[in-house]
């Protein structure tokens, strides 16, 4: 059986390929060029798969990538949303493209060094949380379906980030001990503003900063600098600590509350995706996961449409932020999630 490795060039795809391959798959290894700044990374990649005997291809998918990864990253900040591109990434190329380039070269198989599980049960495959819960990365898998699960590999999902260095390391590989990635790849610098200004072609408008009232009590630089929960940079003295509490996008207005003020038990959601492909008829019970780095929290899943839903904590939460996912899940399985739209207090509803 043949199998398509994505490799980034970093030690977690390389050690993917590795494990691939001891596994007896015939391998093909390839990069994805996604933007300019790839060149050392498919170096890397194209040098590991030379160790490995394996053919290794680079895709170039820069256009596409910066109209539909990056213009919708822009597009949502523009609107007074915080993205997780690594999602849409993973939704449009790495299991959807990538999948495609597999077909073409003949290969049953699509191998990524992503730390989740795939299991296949009597119902149907399972996506499930990595093992080492510290590299645990199912949150932003959470939109894959029964038909691409049928075809990932995961070899990575059972093991630590310790483990994989030391097999990488035993195998005399160049990336050994390279640093893992800590920024989306298009804003290694963690300036997503400059990004945006620069994609757009202008500089952000400035408007005013609100109070919850709607008192104008300062000017911010424009919206695109700001994210639900922000508290540094705002250069605002209240007299006591002051937070981004929510982003008008339409009156070019940045809303400032307190702490207390961010902590919401519910939100709508969009663009749902049930793992299983089988909507439930009820409510349903589990944990969710509000952002990457959160701790998933006990809550209730009542959907309202094909691909809509309300999630309800039991607690409130900080921060709930209109573009970031909402990830449900029944222990270690990953049930399904969806885009957050607005979030909301439920006594009130607003």
């Amino acid at each position: 059986m043949r199998a398509l490795i994505a490799m980034s060039g970093g030690v977690d795809s390389s050690a993917a390929a590795l494990l691939t391959a001891a596994e007896g798959y015939e391998c093909v290894g390839c990069t994805m060029q996604l933007n300019d700044c790839a060149g050392k990374d498919a170096e890397d990649a194209r040098q590991i798969a030379e160790r490995l005997n394996m053919p290794h291809h680079v895709f170039d998918f820069r256009g596409s990538f910066r109209e539909e990864v990056i213009g919708s990253f822009v597009q949502s900040y523009l609107c007074g949303r915080t993205p997780n591109p690594c999602i849409e990434c993973n939704r449009r190329f790495k299991f959807s493209r990538l999948l495609d380039r597999a077909d073409a070269l003949g290969c049953e198989k699509i191998v990524t060094g992503h730390y989740a599980r795939v299991r296949e049960t009597a119902d149907g495959f399972q996506l499930l949380r990595g093992l080492d819960s510290a590299k645990d990365q199912s949150y932003v898998l959470y939109m894959l379906t029964q038909a691409q699960l049928s075809r990932v590999l995961l070899p990575l999902g059972g093991m630590t980030k310790q483990e994989v260095r030391r097999i990488a390391e035993e195998n005399g590989f160049v990336n050994a001990h390279k640093q893992d990635s800590q920024d989306i790849c298009f804003v290694p610098d963690g300036n997503y503003a400059r990004v945006i200004e620069q994609v757009c072609g202008k500089t952000a408008v400035p408007g005013d900063f609100t109070d919850l009232n709607g008192n104008v009590i300062g000017r911010h630089q424009g919206i695109v600098h700001y994210t639900v929960g922000q508290r540094r940079g705002l250069g605002i003295a209240l007299g006591a600590p002051a937070y981004v509490v929510r982003i008008d996008a339409e009156e070019n207005r940045v809303v400032i509350g307190t702490n207390d003020d961010l902590f919401t038990d519910s939100a709508e959601l969009s663009g749902m995706n049930w793992i299983s492909g089988k909507l439930p008829g009820e409510p349903v019970r589990c944990t969710a996961k509000i952002r990457y780095r959160h701790k998933a929290q006990p809550a209730w899943l009542h959907f309202t449409g094909a691909d809509t839903a309300v999630l309800r904590f039991d607690e409130p939460q900080r921060a709930v932020t209109a573009g970031q996912a909402a990830v449900c899940y029944d222990g270690e399985i990953v049930l399904g999630g969806g885009c957050i739209e607005r979030a909301f207090r439920s006594e009130n509803g607003v």
